[in-house]
């Protein structure tokens, strides 16, 4: 019986006289074999052609016409073995509208014994691909469509059917005829979505595959640790970073004036950005101050009722230390006037070392000021202090107090920090700011107790860190740290401040 289609007779058509090309690769136990199948349809083909029918006294010719059209082939799934009859597309290599060459690879499908890389055996250009990544791609099925740019004739439709009792006995032409359009035909189906760049180039094994669909882990999403860029399994177990919660604010948002305090500590801050600030920072061993403070409390704690403060912290010493060292570097007390012109800009040098001390207070930020510290002890120095951080408290500090400092000392350390940044305010020339306080492993020169020798050796000792801040304008480098260095000298070794009184 003569059972082939008019799609099976155009696919023939199309084919007279041109031989069919199927190719595909294979990966048998761990390696990769390529085989061709070459199956010439032209006799075939031909002897369809010359099958014709004398029904009566009429002639029925088959094909009366042609017309010329490129090949667009379609690239079959071939049988790579061993019982598979489906493929699952893990990755293309190509996408349509690009142009490719023989044994080009094309895409790589996936068994459930091994992976194949499909290759090429025309020379042309993609026209349309026919799965996409993740699908099952049955064997004999068109993967894709490759236009190679040939001209075929192309014959019409057929002028009249032929009966079926005019070929019988020629059922061996039949059963080639519907081989040949079986193969050749392509199911119709839905435009198929072009690949896009995440699902190109992913290599990975079998193996690591099948975990990541069984985990639902998109593979192309994953950066290979492995020769090449192949996704391993460890990159798999690897944990995603935690998508960010959405914040919700609560309540509703509300604008409010500035503060007096803020609105003075912003026009003082708005006019330090005037001020090139030179840094500088050293560390402080507090060995020496610390055993001095608690010399200084003991005695406090025998007079009680001479004071009416509790205990020394380490701030008077720091002041007192400061004031010292201004002694021998009186720039540092200094200000600059008319600092806006270069050509009118001065220099006052103040003899009063009127120092202030950076206070948190319920209102904000506040920097009092001790008065003429050079004329104070640091007893004396520890009763002031202890009255300005009452006042403090109790948002209460009189304006005397913040007037006319020469040089500021900040302690917020107290809080947390090491190094910092402090600003300098345009009434003054310097700012240092100290540093958390801190035990830490220090190598010291110390006497062997047998032999009596000076050995090195790695002791724990108290130590801070101080942060310099200076007017460029007006302080270099080297005076700073000159000035740093003699602030230093006295703050370790703080019995020295006893051979200076008068």
């Amino acid at each position: 019986m003569f059972s082939a289609t008019r799609s099976s007779l155009n696919v023939l058509k199309t084919r007279v006289g041109q031989s069919t090309y199927i190719s595909t690769a294979r990966m048998i136990s761990g390696q990769r074999l390529k085989y061709s199948i070459s199956t010439k349809t032209s006799a075939l083909c031909s002897k369809a052609v010359r099958q014709h029918t004398i029904y009566g006294a009429n002639r029925v010719q088959r094909f009366h016409a042609s017309a010329l059209s490129n090949a667009k082939l379609p690239f079959l799934l071939a049988d790579i073995g061993e019982g598979i009859t489906e493929c699952e597309v893990i990755q293309w290599f190509v996408k349509t509208g690009d142009k490719v060459e023989e044994f080009d690879r094309l895409c790589e499908v996936q068994s459930d014994k091994a992976s194949v890389e499909i290759t090429s055996r025309f020379t042309g250009t993609i026209a349309s691909l026919k799965y996409k990544v993740g699908d099952m791609a049955k064997v004999g099925s068109p993967l894709v469509e490759i236009e190679t740019g040939e001209v075929v004739e192309e014959a019409a439709e057929p002028a009249a059917p032929a009966p079926e009792d005019n070929l019988k006995g020629r059922s061996h032409v039949v059963q080639d005829m519907n081989a040949v359009a079986a193969m050749m035909d392509t199911p119709a189906a839905a435009k198929i979505e072009t690949p896009t760049a995440e699902h190109i180039l992913t290599f990975a094994t079998p193996a690591v595959r099948r975990v990541a669909k069984e985990n639902s882990v998109d593979i192309s999403l994953i950066k290979g640790s492995g020769k090449g860029g192949r996704v391993m399994k460890e990159d798999e177990a690897a944990p995603a970073p935690p998508a960010a919660k959405a914040f919700i604010p609560r309540g509703e948002d509300k604008v409010v004036p500035l503060s007096m305090i803020q609105k003075a500590m912003f026009k003082q801050m708005t006019k330090s950005l005037s001020i090139p600030h030179f840094g500088f920072a050293d560390e402080i061993i507090l060995d020496n101050a610390t055993a001095f403070r608690a010399s200084l409390n003991a005695h406090i704690a025998k007079n009680p009722e001479k004071y009416k403060f509790k205990k020394v912290s380490y701030m008077p010493i720091f002041i007192k230390a400061l004031s010292v060292a201004l002694e021998d570097y009186p720039i540092l007390n200094a200000r600059v006037l008319d600092g806006e012109d270069p050509s009118t800009a001065k220099l006052q040098y103040r003899a009063s070392h009127n120092i202030g001390v950076a206070m948190d207070t319920p209102n904000g930020l506040m920097v009092p000021n001790i008065k003429n510290v050079q004329s104070l002890s640091v007893l004396d120095i520890a009763a002031e202090l202890a009255r300005l951080q009452e006042a403090g408290k109790k948002n209460a500090i009189p304006m005397a107090d913040l007037r006319d400092g020469t040089l500021s000392l900040s302690n917020v350390g107290n809080i947390g920090g090491t190094y910092l940044n402090p600003v300098v305010v345009t009434s003054e020339v310097a700012i240092a700011a100290v540093g958390k306080m801190q035990r830490v492993p220090r190598f010291k020169m110390v006497e062997d107790e047998k032999t009596g020798k000076q050995v090195e050796q790695v002791v724990a000792q108290q130590i801070v860190n101080v942060s310099w801040s200076a007017d460029h304008r007006v302080i270099d480098g080297a005076t700073v740290a000159r000035f740093s260095e003699a602030w230093k000298s006295v703050v370790e070794n703080p019995f020295l401040l006893g051979g200076m009184l008068r």
